[in-house]
């Protein structure tokens, strides 16, 4: 069997107030190359503390974080974070960078030769359906929300990162923009062979998304299932999602 690409041992994140705040309690889980998993739970479950914990924008209170078979405390940080893709609800980029500078700019700062860079740029913004030459001189400012997240995307790949992580992705879209764009996600993760670990709250797109869905609920990992376990599960809170899924499905047709 192929061994965890990422791998928690019994993490507990804490937060220092007085007294000191709990937000993932005992956390163990095993993420496989390839594989696409959905953090899912409510608001405050502690998913984004999770993610956050692979690329070390957290740092874990107790228990060990794996991440290539090496512990995030014997990473350097920046070349961690420079060696996994991040996509964010906000998409992130440099307003003051055009779409190629914002893409381009990790391997840059890796000293990839120039006719790498340009060509992995290429290479990239057509794999999110943009066109190099068209937007390569844009700013953010000039791109509808779905084509700063698609930019957001090419950036996180740019370096080719065996892990891409994306908190909320899609979140902040109009529900026709984020159904294309989850379609484009199904067609690049066939494609691109990368590890994916996505924060969500919406159970349809984890069901759609994921190989493997985590359920959180209050800094705990309650259920980890293929979406059609998951669709199965008797577990409170997951028969929870799946009537809200279905309210919202009756809702909008």
């Amino acid at each position: 069997m192929a061994k965890p690409i990422i791998e928690f041992q019994h993490v507990e994140y804490l937060i220092s107030t007085t007294p000191a705040r709990s937000i993932l309690s005992d956390v163990s889980l095993q993420i496989y190359p390839g594989e696409t998993i959905a953090l899912l739970g409510r608001s405050g479950s502690g998913k984004t503390s999770l993610l956050k914990l692979i690329n070390g924008l957290r740092l874990p209170s107790s228990g060990d974080v794996q991440v290539q078979d090496r512990n995030i405390r014997d990473w350097d940080l920046i070349q961690l974070r420079r060696a996994i893709g991040y996509v964010i609800q906000e998409v992130g980029l440099f307003p003051h960078l055009t779409v190629r500078e914002n893409v381009c700019l990790v391997p840059q700062l890796e000293n990839w030769p120039a006719e790498r860079i340009s060509s992995r740029y290429v290479e990239v913004l057509q794999s999110v359906s943009l066109s190099p030459s068209v937007y390569s001189h844009r700013y953010p400012r000039e791109l509808s929300g779905g084509q700063r997240q698609r930019v957001g995307v090419a950036r996180a790949l740019a370096a080719d990162p065996e892990i891409l992580l994306m908190d909320e992705p899609f979140g902040a879209l109009d529900p026709v923009t984020r159904a294309e764009l989850q379609r484009e996600f199904l067609r690049l993760a066939a494609h691109m062979a990368k590890t994916v670990v996505l924060v969500t709250h919406d159970v349809r797109e984890a069901l759609l998304l994921a190989n493997r869905i985590v359920l959180l609920d209050a800094g705990r990992i309650i259920a980890v299932a293929t979406p059609s376990e998951f669709a199965r599960l008797a577990h409170p809170v997951a028969r929870q999602f799946l009537a809200a899924a279905e309210l919202s499905a009756g809702a909008s047709s």
